[in-house]
């Protein structure tokens, strides 16, 4: 007497990157953990820029740069762009398909403005940049299950 297994489900598409899929399993948690980090970035982005728009003197330079602006300037360029994280951070966290690319955009937008800010906070600024790439990544490789 033999008794017949049931046949073993049939694996998911190659490009299938669900949270239960075989696609990458990183991106669909990354969406999440993106989302988070965004909120989180956007409001360390936010403190920063109201210590330097409120105190000249917390942030000092380490020698002259071409990207030298005043340090009220930069403080209102982080204190907008965090903002602007912060609000595309929750934008992820309803799925909304907006949220993502403007997410990318304004997370790009803070890549930059880190990069420049890298003469007054090196080792933070390296921090926000490290953290940014891994929100583009994780904006970039999900993939939804919804239909448009």
């Amino acid at each position: 007497m033999s008794s017949a297994a049931p046949p073993p489900p049939a694996p998911p598409a190659p490009d299938d990157r669900t949270p239960g899929g075989s696609g990458d399993p990183l991106a669909a948690g990354g969406l999440a953990l993106g989302g988070t980090l965004m909120v989180v970035y956007g409001l360390f982005a936010v403190l920063q820029g109201i210590t330097a728009i409120a105190d000249d003197e917390v942030y000092t330079s380490f020698g002259e740069y071409v990207f030298e602006f005043d340090l009220t300037a930069w403080g209102w360029i982080h204190l907008v762009v965090g903002v602007l994280v912060v609000a595309a951070g929750f934008g992820l966290f309803t799925g909304a398909a907006w949220a993502r690319v403007v997410g990318a955009v304004v997370v790009g937008l803070a890549l930059i403005a880190n990069f420049m800010w890298l003469p007054y906070q090196p080792f933070w600024s390296i921090i926000m940049i490290l953290t940014g790439l891994f929100v583009l990544w994780s904006l970039f490789n999900y993939r939804s299950t919804r239909s448009a």
